[in-house]
Protein backbone atom coordinates (compact mmCIF):
# COMPACT_ATOMS: atom_id res chain seq x y z
CA UNK A 1 0.00 0.00 0.00
CA UNK A 2 1.06 3.12 -1.29
CA UNK A 3 1.76 5.97 1.53
CA UNK A 4 -0.49 8.93 1.44
CA UNK A 5 2.29 11.48 0.46
CA UNK A 6 2.95 8.99 -2.72
CA UNK A 7 -0.30 9.48 -3.85
CA UNK A 8 -0.62 13.56 -3.79
CA UNK A 9 -0.31 15.97 -6.30
CA UNK A 10 -1.15 19.34 -7.82
CA UNK A 11 -3.75 20.36 -8.95
CA UNK A 12 -4.26 20.20 -12.86
CA UNK A 13 -6.03 23.01 -14.64
CA UNK A 14 -6.34 22.88 -18.22
CA UNK A 15 -7.46 25.05 -21.02
CA UNK A 16 -7.35 25.42 -24.84
CA UNK A 17 -5.40 28.63 -24.83
CA UNK A 18 -4.85 31.24 -22.64
CA UNK A 19 -8.14 31.67 -21.21
CA UNK A 20 -8.24 29.53 -18.05
CA UNK A 21 -5.56 31.65 -16.85
CA UNK A 22 -8.56 33.86 -15.83
CA UNK A 23 -9.86 30.81 -13.71
CA UNK A 24 -6.36 29.86 -12.48
CA UNK A 25 -5.59 33.11 -11.22
CA UNK A 26 -8.71 33.50 -8.55
CA UNK A 27 -8.39 29.89 -7.61
CA UNK A 28 -4.43 31.12 -6.29
CA UNK A 29 -5.97 33.66 -5.05
CA UNK A 30 -8.32 31.93 -2.86
CA UNK A 31 -5.87 29.13 -2.47
CA UNK A 32 -2.41 30.47 -2.43
CA UNK A 33 -1.26 27.13 -0.16
CA UNK A 34 -2.06 24.20 -3.19
CA UNK A 35 0.19 22.94 -5.96
CA UNK A 36 -0.37 23.24 -9.77
CA UNK A 37 0.01 22.85 -12.77
CA UNK A 38 -1.27 24.63 -15.99
CA UNK A 39 -1.71 22.70 -19.08
CA UNK A 40 -2.50 25.69 -21.86
CA UNK A 41 -3.09 23.68 -25.54
CA UNK A 42 -1.86 26.61 -27.15
CA UNK A 43 -0.58 24.82 -30.12
CA UNK A 44 -4.32 23.70 -31.29
CA UNK A 45 -6.64 26.50 -29.81
CA UNK A 46 -9.22 27.83 -30.35
CA UNK A 47 -11.61 24.96 -29.40
CA UNK A 48 -14.55 26.47 -29.51
CA UNK A 49 -15.27 25.87 -33.47
CA UNK A 50 -13.83 22.38 -33.82
CA UNK A 51 -16.13 19.17 -33.40
CA UNK A 52 -17.53 17.12 -30.53
CA UNK A 53 -15.21 14.55 -31.22
CA UNK A 54 -12.38 16.53 -31.54
CA UNK A 55 -12.50 19.02 -28.62
CA UNK A 56 -13.42 14.77 -26.86
CA UNK A 57 -10.50 13.59 -28.21
CA UNK A 58 -7.80 16.57 -27.14
CA UNK A 59 -9.50 16.94 -23.66
CA UNK A 60 -9.16 13.36 -22.98
CA UNK A 61 -5.42 13.58 -23.54
CA UNK A 62 -4.62 17.12 -21.83
CA UNK A 63 -6.58 15.45 -18.58
CA UNK A 64 -4.68 12.03 -19.09
CA UNK A 65 -1.13 14.07 -19.22
CA UNK A 66 -2.17 15.42 -16.07
CA UNK A 67 -2.95 12.46 -14.56
CA UNK A 68 0.13 10.95 -15.58
CA UNK A 69 2.21 13.78 -13.81
CA UNK A 70 0.35 13.08 -11.09
CA UNK A 71 -3.17 15.22 -10.28
CA UNK A 72 -5.42 13.70 -8.74
CA UNK A 73 -8.06 16.87 -9.60
CA UNK A 74 -8.46 17.78 -13.03
CA UNK A 75 -10.33 21.21 -13.76
CA UNK A 76 -11.25 22.13 -17.27
CA UNK A 77 -11.26 25.71 -16.71
CA UNK A 78 -12.44 25.54 -20.47
CA UNK A 79 -16.01 26.21 -21.25
CA UNK A 80 -15.85 24.43 -24.70
CA UNK A 81 -13.81 21.82 -22.89
CA UNK A 82 -16.90 21.42 -20.08
CA UNK A 83 -19.74 21.65 -22.52
CA UNK A 84 -18.18 18.78 -25.22
CA UNK A 85 -16.12 16.56 -23.16
CA UNK A 86 -16.44 16.60 -19.81
CA UNK A 87 -19.36 14.23 -19.30
CA UNK A 88 -18.27 11.57 -21.74
CA UNK A 89 -14.82 11.93 -19.61
CA UNK A 90 -16.66 11.32 -16.15
CA UNK A 91 -19.18 8.67 -17.32
CA UNK A 92 -16.75 6.67 -19.86
CA UNK A 93 -12.96 7.12 -19.71
CA UNK A 94 -12.33 8.02 -15.71
CA UNK A 95 -13.86 4.42 -14.51
CA UNK A 96 -11.64 2.84 -16.52
CA UNK A 97 -8.64 5.33 -16.09
CA UNK A 98 -8.53 6.08 -12.27
CA UNK A 99 -12.00 5.99 -10.50
CA UNK A 100 -10.36 8.03 -7.29
CA UNK A 101 -9.61 10.36 -9.53
CA UNK A 102 -11.66 13.20 -10.77
CA UNK A 103 -12.38 16.00 -13.42
CA UNK A 104 -14.47 18.84 -12.38
CA UNK A 105 -15.61 21.90 -15.19
CA UNK A 106 -17.00 25.29 -15.20
CA UNK A 107 -20.42 25.63 -16.33
CA UNK A 108 -21.83 24.00 -13.64
CA UNK A 109 -20.11 25.98 -10.34
CA UNK A 110 -21.24 29.13 -13.10
CA UNK A 111 -24.75 28.20 -13.32
CA UNK A 112 -25.33 27.66 -9.47
CA UNK A 113 -24.82 30.95 -8.56
CA UNK A 114 -27.10 32.29 -11.32
CA UNK A 115 -30.58 32.12 -8.89
CA UNK A 116 -29.66 34.70 -6.76
CA UNK A 117 -27.90 37.48 -9.29
CA UNK A 118 -31.29 37.80 -11.93
CA UNK A 119 -33.84 39.57 -10.68
CA UNK A 120 -35.66 39.67 -13.95
CA UNK A 121 -35.14 35.83 -13.80
CA UNK A 122 -33.28 36.60 -17.99
CA UNK A 123 -30.50 35.52 -18.18
CA UNK A 124 -28.05 36.02 -21.47
CA UNK A 125 -24.63 33.86 -22.62
CA UNK A 126 -22.08 34.95 -24.35
CA UNK A 127 -19.74 31.94 -25.21
CA UNK A 128 -18.28 30.57 -28.09
CA UNK A 129 -20.43 29.07 -30.69
CA UNK A 130 -19.32 25.09 -29.47
CA UNK A 131 -20.74 26.37 -26.04
CA UNK A 132 -23.70 27.91 -27.33
CA UNK A 133 -24.56 24.45 -29.57
CA UNK A 134 -23.88 22.51 -27.28
CA UNK A 135 -26.56 23.81 -24.72
CA UNK A 136 -24.54 22.93 -21.78
CA UNK A 137 -25.65 26.52 -19.90
CA UNK A 138 -29.29 26.47 -21.06
CA UNK A 139 -29.32 22.55 -19.65
CA UNK A 140 -27.51 22.87 -16.51
CA UNK A 141 -29.66 26.22 -15.69
CA UNK A 142 -32.99 24.34 -16.35
CA UNK A 143 -32.15 21.27 -13.83
CA UNK A 144 -31.25 23.90 -10.71
CA UNK A 145 -33.82 26.91 -12.15
CA UNK A 146 -36.67 25.76 -14.40
CA UNK A 147 -38.31 29.24 -14.30
CA UNK A 148 -35.30 31.27 -15.66
CA UNK A 149 -34.97 32.18 -19.40
CA UNK A 150 -31.69 31.56 -20.91
CA UNK A 151 -30.64 32.95 -24.49
CA UNK A 152 -27.05 32.51 -25.80
CA UNK A 153 -25.09 34.71 -28.01
CA UNK A 154 -22.17 32.90 -30.09
CA UNK A 155 -19.12 35.27 -30.28
CA UNK A 156 -16.68 33.53 -32.48
CA UNK A 157 -14.41 36.27 -32.85
CA UNK A 158 -13.69 37.39 -29.51
CA UNK A 159 -11.10 34.22 -28.47
CA UNK A 160 -8.90 35.52 -31.34
CA UNK A 161 -8.69 39.20 -30.57
CA UNK A 162 -8.08 38.16 -27.12
CA UNK A 163 -5.39 35.54 -27.95
CA UNK A 164 -3.86 38.10 -30.67
CA UNK A 165 -3.49 40.98 -28.20
CA UNK A 166 -6.24 43.24 -29.97
CA UNK A 167 -8.94 43.36 -27.01
CA UNK A 168 -7.93 47.11 -26.45
CA UNK A 169 -8.19 47.99 -30.25
CA UNK A 170 -11.11 49.67 -31.60
CA UNK A 171 -11.45 46.80 -33.61
CA UNK A 172 -12.65 44.61 -30.67
CA UNK A 173 -15.48 47.75 -30.45
CA UNK A 174 -17.44 46.50 -33.51
CA UNK A 175 -17.18 42.91 -32.11
CA UNK A 176 -18.51 43.25 -28.77
CA UNK A 177 -21.01 45.80 -29.29
CA UNK A 178 -22.58 43.92 -32.70
CA UNK A 179 -22.79 40.47 -29.99
CA UNK A 180 -24.34 42.32 -27.13
CA UNK A 181 -26.68 44.12 -29.07
CA UNK A 182 -27.54 40.73 -31.05
CA UNK A 183 -28.37 39.01 -27.34
CA UNK A 184 -30.32 42.16 -25.92
CA UNK A 185 -32.53 42.47 -28.87
CA UNK A 186 -33.25 38.75 -29.21
CA UNK A 187 -34.66 39.45 -25.34
CA UNK A 188 -34.27 42.66 -23.92
CA UNK A 189 -35.38 41.41 -20.48
CA UNK A 190 -32.25 40.41 -19.83
CA UNK A 191 -30.50 41.50 -16.61
CA UNK A 192 -27.89 39.26 -15.91
CA UNK A 193 -24.83 38.41 -18.74
CA UNK A 194 -22.71 35.50 -18.17
CA UNK A 195 -18.94 35.31 -19.87
CA UNK A 196 -19.49 32.02 -20.83
CA UNK A 197 -15.56 31.79 -21.94
CA UNK A 198 -12.62 31.99 -19.71
CA UNK A 199 -11.12 34.53 -22.07
CA UNK A 200 -14.01 37.02 -22.23
CA UNK A 201 -13.03 38.53 -18.64
CA UNK A 202 -10.12 40.62 -21.07
CA UNK A 203 -12.87 42.31 -22.74
CA UNK A 204 -14.61 43.06 -19.85
CA UNK A 205 -13.97 46.88 -20.06
CA UNK A 206 -15.50 46.93 -23.85
CA UNK A 207 -18.82 44.64 -22.33
CA UNK A 208 -19.05 47.15 -20.24
CA UNK A 209 -19.07 49.96 -22.19
CA UNK A 210 -21.67 48.40 -24.72
CA UNK A 211 -23.77 46.61 -22.05
CA UNK A 212 -26.66 48.96 -20.55
CA UNK A 213 -25.81 49.74 -16.63
CA UNK A 214 -28.66 47.97 -15.23
CA UNK A 215 -27.05 44.74 -16.43
CA UNK A 216 -24.73 43.04 -14.72
CA UNK A 217 -21.78 41.23 -16.31
CA UNK A 218 -20.69 38.12 -14.67
CA UNK A 219 -17.00 36.37 -14.76
CA UNK A 220 -16.31 33.21 -13.66
CA UNK A 221 -13.38 33.19 -11.71
CA UNK A 222 -14.50 33.74 -8.14
CA UNK A 223 -17.21 31.32 -8.65
CA UNK A 224 -15.46 28.62 -10.05
CA UNK A 225 -12.91 28.87 -7.20
CA UNK A 226 -15.02 29.12 -4.41
CA UNK A 227 -16.88 26.08 -5.66
CA UNK A 228 -13.79 24.55 -5.78
CA UNK A 229 -12.77 25.34 -1.99
CA UNK A 230 -16.34 24.08 -1.06
CA UNK A 231 -15.39 20.69 -3.32
CA UNK A 232 -12.52 20.13 -1.36
CA UNK A 233 -14.15 20.99 1.91
CA UNK A 234 -16.89 18.45 1.32
CA UNK A 235 -14.38 15.82 0.02
CA UNK A 236 -11.47 15.93 2.19
CA UNK A 237 -10.30 12.53 0.82
CA UNK A 238 -9.67 14.40 -2.45
CA UNK A 239 -8.40 17.36 -0.22
CA UNK A 240 -5.79 15.47 1.76
CA UNK A 241 -4.45 14.02 -1.95
CA UNK A 242 -3.66 17.26 -2.92
CA UNK A 243 -0.13 19.00 -2.36
CA UNK A 244 0.19 21.77 -0.54
CA UNK A 245 3.75 23.50 -1.14
CA UNK A 246 2.26 26.72 -3.04
CA UNK A 247 4.48 25.82 -6.41
CA UNK A 248 2.68 26.36 -9.80
CA UNK A 249 4.21 24.89 -13.02
CA UNK A 250 3.08 26.52 -16.38
CA UNK A 251 2.95 23.39 -19.70
CA UNK A 252 2.25 24.81 -23.18
CA UNK A 253 2.28 22.37 -26.31
CA UNK A 254 2.82 25.76 -28.20
CA UNK A 255 6.65 27.45 -27.62
CA UNK A 256 7.81 28.51 -23.71
CA UNK A 257 8.23 31.77 -25.01
CA UNK A 258 4.89 32.67 -27.05
CA UNK A 259 3.38 31.09 -24.09
CA UNK A 260 5.46 33.37 -21.38
CA UNK A 261 4.97 36.73 -23.18
CA UNK A 262 1.05 35.97 -23.44
CA UNK A 263 0.48 34.36 -19.83
CA UNK A 264 2.05 37.63 -18.55
CA UNK A 265 -1.31 39.37 -20.28
CA UNK A 266 -3.47 37.62 -18.42
CA UNK A 267 -1.67 37.15 -14.95
CA UNK A 268 0.08 39.83 -12.81
CA UNK A 269 3.52 37.34 -11.98
CA UNK A 270 6.27 38.97 -13.99
CA UNK A 271 8.40 35.55 -14.30
CA UNK A 272 6.53 32.35 -14.56
CA UNK A 273 8.13 29.09 -15.13
CA UNK A 274 7.09 27.57 -18.67
CA UNK A 275 7.76 24.43 -20.13
CA UNK A 276 6.41 23.11 -23.51
CA UNK A 277 5.16 19.30 -23.68
CA UNK A 278 3.25 17.16 -26.56
CA UNK A 279 0.21 15.84 -26.13
CA UNK A 280 0.01 13.64 -29.12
Amino acid sequence: MKSLQSLQGPIGIFDSGYGGLTIFEKIKHLMPEYDYIYLGDNARTPYGTRSFEVVYEFTLQAVEKLFELGCPLVILACNTASAKALRSIQQNNLPQIDPTRRVLGVIRPTAETIGTLTKSQHIGILATSGTIKSHSYLMEIQKLFPEITVTGEACPMWVPIVENDEYHSEGADYFVKKHINNLLEKDPQIDTLILGCTHYPLLMEKIKQFTPPHVQIIAQGEYVAHSLRNYLDRHPEMDERCSKNGISRFLTTESKRKFEESASIFLKEENINVESISLE
